[in-house]
């Protein structure tokens, strides 16, 4: 990584409040260059507390942009950080407007040229989208890094329309740990307390509203783009990681929006800006990439980006297992049009006598994390452990390499004694010495066969055929390898277990794998500059010798229970350089006894305070958030204390019972 210290412009930094239309002033932090010309702005919107939590990020890549010539703005959506209003749920219709009326503010305000872009990863890249299809005037160009196309069946809710208990209740609980965190009165003054407890009184845990909604329904629709595409008019830059669970929007925004107004990126990365250096790497030179974005689209300068190929992918060499990689051996390739003319299905035939496959419920404890951050215990272990849970089919690679890019799928031809369950598709690299390395993988709800947007039973005893898509990967299978399919009946903790869970009948004869292979091919070499930022905030990260393990598997052999303890290592302890003292700690359980699909439990806690010791400011505040379920019903509970000092001024506790619709 280097850090650039000269640019072409000195910058100035200011704190101002942005004000909407209804009164509500939002908190920014706006980076300029000194110049007496306007210039374009770009904006970062998000609810995670400029002020104190992503402000290590924003430094690195804020005033870099400043440096060359732009506005770059980072705003804290409502009722979050130090922005007035109340929270409200995540990409609500306000939270969208409210994003709408800054980008006009920012095109009126003297120094900016009327024209204005938007950038962000996860949230804030899931806005940028959403804002783009509302289609501000003053809205030229996005960026958008690991975001979704799909609230529905490509976010942290659902997938192949089965409940993620993974991050469905991880970040519902992370959320609510956010939105109970009080604005700071080094930015907001006395008036702190006072916001604090009107935005307490107004937190409802989005958990209840998300079981709710076990389908496709109007709800998920907001704010799915894939709804309208064509309501997007700004140029998108879509980037993802084979890492990140929201890569195949890169694949689907390519396809679909006007290649004269898209470009999309897909590297090795994980749920991270591609210049952060995190594993898995390599890095690039990202700023450097999105600047020749601003430049073609905010200042109309011709700088080639647009004659790029319409996607670039990274696709990976085979690789022993491993929880984390520092650099994934591969190389960089090029598409001019998705679907690519270079991609062919092929299938593959299974092969055997019908089997039954009925998966212990702790199938998945090798899963590896749903958003994997550069940890040191992301990413899948060796499957072998996985593999002997599930149906097994393996493919010799004989005389050439098999090169994938894109989405394989699977057809199975299942049997089932049940009304409810679910089939889950692993493709892993099998090497020589009989290790497995997880590719790629895709679930199916089998009451969503027809139709995310509906639950339909199976009939009991029937044998029907199902097909779903797996998510997008780009590898290389080496001759000597086989290619694996795996199939299961449990995937806990990521999926939860249907309450009848009882598993099927797989009948090769009627099944199939499909994969997407890529022509191997030879062109000129894609080159990206080395990673640069601009020189870093100083924060403080003390050591804590009492952190947790980042994730432990923990067995009661006699009782047949598994529990999965994880520490999602969002930042830790940290001081800043205004004196901020910022603790942070969480811990996730997910337990379940592994022949009972009614055991399944999830458990979060979180305790956090922000603490000014020269002034007395101390701010504490911990949650407790739980998941049970029975046949019928999911049963949640939630809590909230809040401290100042010594005294605790909000506690409130929420207990439902929600019905199993779909789940």
């Amino acid at each position: 990584m280097q850090i650039r210290t000269e640019f072409p412009y000195a910058t100035t930094c200011e704190d101002v409040r942005i004000p909407l239309p209804d009164g509500t002033r939002l908190y920014a932090r706006i980076w300029r260059p000194e110049t007496e010309h306007p210039v374009p702005a770009i904006l970062e919107y998000l609810p995670y507390r400029l002020s104190d939590w992503t402000a290590p990020r924003d430094q690195q890549r804020h005033p870099w942009y400043a440096g060359h010539g732009y506005a770059s703005v980072r705003v804290d959506v409502r009722g979050h950080g130090n922005s007035e209003g109340m929270p409200g749920d995540e990409y609500d219709a306000q939270e969208l407007a409210d994003g709408v009326a800054v980008v006009n503010w920012l095109a009126e305000q003297p120094w900016c040229t009327g024209r204005v872009g938007m950038f962000g990863i996860s949230w804030g890249g899931f806005n940028s989208l959403q804002i783009a299809a509302l289609a501000p005037e003053p809205l030229k160009a996005i960026v958008t890094v690991c975001s979704a196309d799909d609230r529905y069946d490509n976010d942290v809710h659902y997938m192949g329309g089965s409940m993620l208990a993974v991050d469905m209740h991880a970040w519902a609980s992370t959320m609510l740990a956010f939105v109970s965190r009080p604005p700071d009165p080094a930015q907001v003054g006395d008036v702190w307390k006072e916001m604090w407890l009107e935005r307490l009184d107004a937190v409802d845990p989005f958990i209840h509203t998300w079981l709710a909604h076990q389908t496709r329904d109007d709800y998920w629709k907001h704010g799915s783009v894939c709804e309208d595409y064509s309501a997007i008019d700004a140029a998108v830059l879509a980037v993802g990681g084979w890492h990140d669970p929201y890569r195949d929007t890169v694949l689907r925004l390519v396809e679909h929006l006007d290649p004269a107004r898209v470009r999309g990126l897909i590297g090795p990365w994980s749920h991270q800006y591609p210049d952060r250096g995190l594993p898995p790497g390599p890095a690039i030179g990202f700023l450097q990439e999105t600047l020749r974005w601003w430049d073609q689209h905010l200042k109309e300068e011709p700088t080639g980006v647009m004659e790029e190929p319409l996607l670039r992918s990274w696709i990976s060499e085979s690789h022993p297992p491993a929880t984390t990689y520092p650099q994934l051996p591969g190389r960089w390739v090029a598409d001019t049009a998705w679907p690519s003319p270079l991609v062919s299905p092929v299938s593959y035939g299974l092969q055997g006598a019908p089997v039954v496959v009925d998966s212990p419920m702790h199938t998945g404890l090798d899963a590896g994390r749903f958003f994997p951050f550069g940890n040191d215990s992301d990413l899948p272990p060796d499957q072998r452990d996985e593999d002997a849970k599930s149906a097994s089919f393996d493919f010799p690679v004989t005389e050439a390499p098999i090169e994938i890019l894109g989405r394989a799928k699977v057809r199975l031809r299942l049997t089932m004694d049940v009304p409810r369950g679910q089939a889950i598709a692993r493709v892993c690299d099998v090497a020589p010495d009989g290790s497995s390395t997880l590719v790629t993988r895709g679930v199916l709800n089998l009451s969503a066969r027809h139709g995310r947007d509906r639950s339909d039973a199976w009939p009991v005893g029937a044998t029907e055929d199902v097909e779903f898509e797996l998510n997008g990967v780009g590898h290389t299978f080496p001759p000597g390898h086989r290619v694996r399919l795996a199939v299961s009946s449990a995937y806990w903790p990521w999926i939860w277990p249907q309450a009848d869970s009882a598993g099927f009948v797989l009948d090769p004869a009627g099944s199939s794998l499909e994969l997407p292979v890529r022509t191997h091919t030879e062109h000129p070499e894609i080159v990206f500059e080395a990673p640069e930022q601009s020189p870093p905030l100083d924060v403080r990260y003390p050591a804590d010798p009492d952190q947790w393990p980042e994730r432990v598997v923990v067995r009661d052999v006699a009782e047949g229970e598994w529990k999965l303890e994880v520490d999602p290592r969002y930042g830790g302890t940290r001081i800043y350089p205004d004196g901020l003292e910022f603790t942070e700690d969480a811990l996730e359980t997910y337990t379940i006894n592994e022949r009972d699909p009614l055991s399944a439990r999830t458990r979060s806690d979180w305790t956090i305070r922000l603490r000014r010791p020269e002034t007395g400011w101390d701010a504490q505040i911990t949650t407790h958030s739980e998941i049970t379920c029975d046949a019928d019903d999911f049963l949640t509970h939630n809590e909230v204390t809040c401290k100042d000092g010594d005294e605790t001024i909000f506690h409130r506790v929420w207990n439902r019972r929600i019905p199993r619709t779909a789940s």
